[in-house]
């Protein structure tokens, strides 16, 4: 388990990761990766009981996680590497011909740590419930972790899965919106309107906590308060990260501009000047 200097030093280095991934692919999705750095820092490296020497797609004795916003690969990618799933090195196959490094997780190619493809919005939650149930009715003591964008929470599939988990009293499911506020063709609002979404939420049975994404104290002090949370009530809980898209590069920030947009070379390097070397470039 890291502490906080230790998340942040590894959290530089994932960004790092995500900037030459897309760079070198000249393809993918750096602003919600970016975003949902910290997020997936903390619970990789401090919260979520996972072990990659022990993995298997079955997830017993293993907390699960699912990337249901699952264009964010970069990230995903990074984060699995520097846990130890696969070598660093293979992080420079991304979006190539033939790589286990595909824009979207795949289970094709048998890639550790992955449970389920994803990239169809909105299909993450439901596939998470169904484990963590799966998990209650084994008697396995594990949760179930999930990652959601709040522009892919714009599909019906999110809510028809809140209803279930809430009906069925999945409390050993801890799921996570990135709430960046951009999607690919704009602000959430500007696509959608006004979108509350703690007391959607709330309506929908789910004990709610909302936190800044970019702080670690913030993010492991939410992670607590969930599982305070889920012994006290046959609840699920969503932890609402506030967020800034393409957090760590100033050129990047807060726009939907770089949903989808690969950093040309000169581009990359005054991005990877702002973030600091901390574990080794792959």
């Amino acid at each position: 388990m890291q502490d906080i200097k230790e998340l942040e030093r590894t959290a530089s280095q994932i960004r790092r990761d995500i900037i030459r991934m897309v760079t070198s692919a000249q393809s993918g999705h750096p602003g919600g990766s970016l975003s949902s750095t910290d997020i997936l820092t903390a619970l990789f490296f401090s919260e979520m009981k996972h072990s990659p020497e022990h993995w298997s797609r079955d997830g017993k004795n293993n907390d699960m996680f699912f990337l249901s916003c699952g264009h964010i690969t970069p990230l995903f990618y990074s984060v699995m590497a520097r846990s130890g799933y696969f070598p660093a090195k293979e992080l420079g196959t991304f979006r190539k011909l033939g790589s286990r490094l595909q824009g979207h997780p795949s289970i094709r190619k048998g890639l550790p740590g992955i449970y389920e493809a994803s990239g169809s919005l909105g299909q993450g939650l439901s596939v998470a419930a169904g484990a963590a149930l799966g998990k209650r009715l084994a008697g396995d003591p594990n949760r179930v972790y999930v990652l959601l964008g709040d522009g892919e929470s714009e599909e019906g599939q999110v809510w028809e899965a809140a209803e279930f988990c809430a009906h069925h009293k999945i409390n050993n499911l801890i799921a996570i919106t990135d709430r960046n506020r951009q999607q690919i063709d704009g602000t959430t609002e500007d696509v959608l309107g006004p979108n509350n979404l703690e007391k959607k939420w709330k309506a929908f049975g789910w004990n709610t906590i909302a936190a800044d994404g970019h702080k670690f104290e913030a993010i492991l002090a939410a992670f607590e308060q969930a599982k305070d949370l889920e012994k006290k009530e046959e609840k699920p809980v969503m932890i609402i990260m506030n967020t800034i898209m393409g957090k760590g590069v100033d050129f990047m920030e807060d726009t939907c501009a770089w949903h989808g947009k690969a950093p040309k070379p000169d581009e990359a390097e005054r991005a990877l000047a702002q973030l600091e070397e901390t574990l080794g470039d792959y």
